[in-house]
């Protein structure tokens, strides 16, 4: 009999598989791999420090060569648009163009799990996420990975005030709705101890 552990492993694969297949799909009736509509999701997710080449390559896992030829790609389409970092000319920037962002809100990805999930009780889906989370934190952990979480969540972000934030890491203030977007710099927070007594 499986453990408890390979069977959510084996859930976790399927729904992987089964979200690339439409990936695929989706793709291809736009003339498009699934990887060139994994780094428009990404861009469209991701805040001003984590929107560059380097970012992507580690968010998705693949080669640099891959990362290059996939934005020439999508650069082409005019899907994204690249453009030098105003403070460092080094760091080359990504963002979505209309058209990128356009073509993200046709493909309604997510729309079926939106769906399904709103079928199981809240307590059951926080359950699930709760579960998923710590699984994905300890094998980042492990591999060495970064974490790439939403900055809300981040050890460096500051709460200010009503809608008001500020990144301890970058030394900037951060507007609510960036708050909201994947970082590349994410830290989780330190889990306080509890107190003796």
């Amino acid at each position: 009999m499986k453990s408890q552990a390979l069977t959510l492993f084996d859930l976790v694969e399927r729904l992987s598989l089964l979200t690339r297949a439409d990936l695929r799909q989706a793709g291809a009736a736009q003339g498009l791999q699934p990887v060139h509509l994994q780094v428009l999701f990404y861009l469209n997710q991701a805040n001003r420090y984590s929107n560059t080449p380097q970012a992507l390559t580690e968010y998705l896992g693949l080669t640099k060569g891959t990362v290059s030829q996939t934005i020439i790609v999508l650069a082409r389409r005019r899907l994204l648009s690249r453009y030098t970092d105003p403070r460092d000319g080094r760091v080359v920037r990504l963002i979505l163009t209309e058209g990128g962002g356009n073509l993200l809100k046709t493909l309604s990805a997510g729309s079926a799990w939106r769906d399904i999930v709103q079928t199981a009780s809240p307590a059951r889906v926080s359950s699930a996420m709760m579960v998923l989370r710590q699984v994905l934190t300890q094998v980042q952990a492990q591999s060495g990975k970064r974490s790439f979480g939403v900055c809300v969540t981040c050890g460096h972000n500051q709460r200010l005030g009503p809608r008001s934030y500020f990144c301890g890491l970058f030394q900037e203030k951060l507007s609510s709705p960036e708050t909201r977007r994947i970082c590349r710099e994410h830290t989780p927070p330190v889990a306080t101890p509890p107190a003796q007594g």
